[in-house]
């Protein structure tokens, strides 16, 4: 007998995920509870999430999470391979050519991808320089006039527009656009889907909303936005696609899946940080390191391919703006930050400054982490209350940053114009190391140069060679403060916004100052101490250690420093594990999404799988009554269901294996009932092709609400063992959690069956899902466990 007819008795859809070998004690505790909600869904509360309990029990059949700043609702990702009838007969219909076919088109799509991303990172590029440009150089000229009042009217008027269009993008088109995107990429490559993180709306307002955010003077970073930009693109290309917009190409069908989707998009993650950074390796070990799961040979080759398109597209488009052809954009080629130093060699004080830098770095990045975990949480209560609000947040905070950068520099001191220079001083044009500001002729302001530049600039001022006395340790000082505060209270507003920019800056000018601090000892370069700095902080806020030196040997050009900036990643990834996690890690936590780690917590070794999977069951016999599967899917959200053979159709009840939702609904659009529960094996092999049950793209798949049915409909019967996966994955009941947990991590599941180890019972015992992995859940089943043990 069919277990959906239980629903008919089930007043309360949460109760039907009750596992009915728990104990009652355990199930009393669950009723009621956030993590009672559909078991194919993920855990929301993740350690105190920013998505408030009372919001997330709001729906019983669906999980929510923070994406961007907007809360939507998500579910996993599906990377296995569905081997029904009909897959098999696809499979083995399938010739040489076409496979060939198949494997052409996937490169062309990498080639794609590197293309429009090395196009889209150019023209952030170009759009920031020249809009910030000429925002600098009118403030500048109007400085120079001594009409300080209209120069900060314009600075701050300029400022305050660009932010606000930056706002209204994010606020009002793609909440989801809001922040860096790397925690929502990486989700996205662990198994957690939801439509608005790599929508064609999301795409659009993180490259407009990131140049408006830059170019308007707010302490954040183009690179972190590229990354989504990237994987956005990816998403675009590779949805096989759009019966909507007419683009059905034959071949293009084979990518509507999970996991060729999951390989292009870790290349889109990779081409971003390539076009971001102008680094083609490190964009490859980052999508390694940081954003990507699962990892394979074959998926190295495609990433490194990529990001090796855009670094030739980037080239040809930066030789192409050296003529001046590019408005204010022109300066720089492939290696942003040049460090050119004749002394690379290095002693025992400059080993005792680096280890220095690298315990500063640890500390200040746990504690950069810390705080924007604060910033984050407040935010949160602000954003909640509308778009309006977000608007006001994000203009507050551009003021404050410009009256930051303008105020600041009043208080400096000038110092006067280095004789032997060939640059010229003060500065007349928009960019600069030498801004004059409010000094006297030959006279220069050092705190606006750095403040009175684009963020780039900035960098290239911190790590220039050309005098150590350039900038004063005051004002060294001063704007280390300046970006170290502004950077954790800009993080969070609603604009497209990166961390690498302005942790770089922080890091770059404590580096600086210990440089000077040691000078009198030490041998290297000031500009080598504000490129290890810059690399401590980074250690120390995304704990990343080779892909970031990788990137930052790319942007330097200087293979030289190789042995001392994997030291400084070493000791300043290693302290700053002390206090807390990575940053990405920790947003990722905190917006809810159930990120799966490699590794089992602890705890997991004391409980088995049968112990946390869920139950009754829903589950359908092999040909079905159709009213029940409507009831099954009107009731509940699973995506998934169990498909049980009884008699006569087998010796006894057996598992015949695992129907999707989504499936289902395919089948029952199309109607394919009998009025006798007789196999139809044949007549759907020949009506269905295996593509007719491929995943949808960025349109709407078939939706049961679009699905009618009459009352001799509803008591027929359909077959649904031509689309059942035959062979899912299953552990016994007596596996410990934790091992079931690494083979569903590492396999990339969406369901994991759980079966009984002794005869004589059903076929099943409960499903595993990514929401039955987490440990709050887990631990709120079970609260006598030590989480540590």
């Amino acid at each position: 007998m069919s277990t959906t007819k239980l629903l008919r008795h089930i007043s309360d859809p949460i109760d039907e995920n009750h596992n009915y070998d728990r104990e009652i004690e355990a199930s009393e505790r669950l009723v009621g509870s956030p993590f009672t909600e559909d078991r194919d869904s993920v855990s929301l509360t993740l350690g105190e999430p920013l998505v408030r309990t009372s919001t997330a029990r709001i729906s019983t059949t669906s999980q929510l999470a923070i994406v961007g700043s907007n809360i939507c609702p998500i579910e996993s990702l599906d990377y296995e391979i569905i081997e029904n009838e009909l897959f098999k007969q696809d499979w083995r219909s399938r010739k040489k050519l076409e496979i060939f076919q198949y494997i052409i088109l996937k490169w062309a799509l990498c080639l794609l991808i590197g293309l429009v991303t090395g196009l889209v990172g150019f023209f952030n590029n170009i759009a920031v320089e020249n809009i910030a440009g000429h925002k600098l150089l009118l403030t500048n000229n109007l400085m120079l006039k001594e009409k300080y009042f209209q120069a900060f009217a314009v600075y701050v008027g300029c400022n305050s527009a660009l932010a606000a269009a930056a706002a209204i993008l994010c606020a009002y088109i793609a909440p989801a656009a809001a922040g860096s995107g790397i925690p929502e990429v990486k989700a996205y490559l662990n198994g957690i889907d939801a439509y608005s993180i790599l929508a064609p709306s999301t795409l659009f307002v993180k490259i407009f909303g990131s140049i408006f955010a830059v170019a308007g003077g707010f302490v954040v970073g183009k690179e972190g936005p590229m990354v989504h930009t990237g994987a956005c693109i990816a998403s675009l290309l590779g949805q096989g696609g759009s019966r909507k917009y007419r683009l059905t190409w034959k071949w293009l069908r084979y990518f509507k899946n999970d996991r060729d989707r999951r390989d292009l998009i870790t290349c889109g993650a990779a081409a971003g940080v390539a076009a971001a950074f102008r680094a083609p390796v490190g964009g490859v070990l980052f999508a390694l390191e940081e954003a990507a799961s699962w990892w394979r040979s074959a998926l190295l080759w495609r990433t490194f391919f990529t990001t090796a398109v855009v670094a030739v597209v980037l080239r040809s488009f930066i030789e192409f703006c050296r003529g001046g052809k590019c408005g204010l954009f022109g300066e720089g080629g492939l290696i942003m930050f040049k460090i050119n130093t004749e002394n690379s060699t290095y002693g025992t004080p400059d080993l005792i400054a680096i280890v220095l830098l690298g315990v500063i770095g640890g500390v200040f990045g746990s504690l950069y982490n810390y705080l924007v975990d604060k910033v984050l949480r407040t935010y949160s209560i602000i954003n909640e209350r509308g778009p309006g609000t977000k608007l006001i947040l994000v203009v507050g905070v551009s003021i404050l940053t410009t009256c930051v950068s303008f105020g600041l520099p009043w208080f400096s001191q000038c110092l006067p114009c280095p004789t032997d220079l060939d640059d010229q001083c003060p500065t007349v044009g928009r960019s600069g190391n030498y801004k004059n500001f409010q000094c006297p002729p030959g006279h220069y302001n050092d705190l606006a140069s750095l403040f009175f530049n684009t963020n780039d600039d900035a960098i290239r001022s911190l790590f220039t060679s050309a005098n150590d006395k350039h900038f004063q340790l005051s004002s060294l000082f001063v704007f280390f403060v300046s970006i170290y505060c502004l950077g954790i209270i800009t993080y969070g507003i609603a604009v497209p916004s990166g961390l690498f920019i302005p942790v770089i800056l922080a890091g770059a000018s404590y580096g600086r100052i210990v440089g000077r601090l040691f000078g009198s000892v030490a041998t290297l370069d000031v500009s080598l101490y504000a490129l290890l700095g810059a690399a401590s902080f980074l250690g120390g806020t995304m704990r990343m250690t080779v892909s970031l030196c990788v990137i930052l040997l790319e942007l330097t050009n200087n293979l030289l420093m190789l042995p001392l900036l994997m030291l400084v990643l070493l000791i300043s990834k290693s302290v700053a594990d002390i206090f807390n996690k990575g940053v990405y890690d920790q947003i990722v936590k905190m917006k809810g999404l159930p990120f799966m780690e490699a590794h089992a917590e602890p705890f997991m070794r004391q409980l088995v799988a049968g112990g946390v999977a869920s139950g009754p069951l829903i589950t359908f016999s092999g040909i079905e009554k159709v009213d029940n599967i409507v009831h099954a899917l009107k009731m509940t959200n699973h995506n998934g269901f169990p498909v049980i053979d009884e008699p006569p159709f087998s010796d006894s009840s057996e598992l015949c294996g695992l129907v999707l939702r989504s499936h289902l609904l395919v089948l029952l659009k199309e109607k394919k009932f009998t009025k006798k529960k007789v196999p139809l094996r044949s007549e759907i092999l020949s009506r269905f092709k295996a593509h007719d049950f491929a995943k949808a793209g960025s349109g709407k798949g078939v939706k049961l609400e679009d699905l009618e049915f009459n009352e001799e409909e509803m008591e027929m019967f359909v077959d649904l063992r031509p689309i059942t996966n035959t062979s899912p994955y299953t552990v016994v009941e007596s596996m410990s959690l934790a091992k079931a947990a690494i083979l569903f991590h590492a396999l990339g599941l969406r369901h994991l069956l759980v079966v009984p180890k002794t005869p004589g019972r059903p076929p099943i015992a409960g499903i595993l899902t990514r929401h039955d992995f987490m440990p709050e859940h887990i631990l709120g089943l079970y609260p006598h466990l030590n989480p540590h043990k």
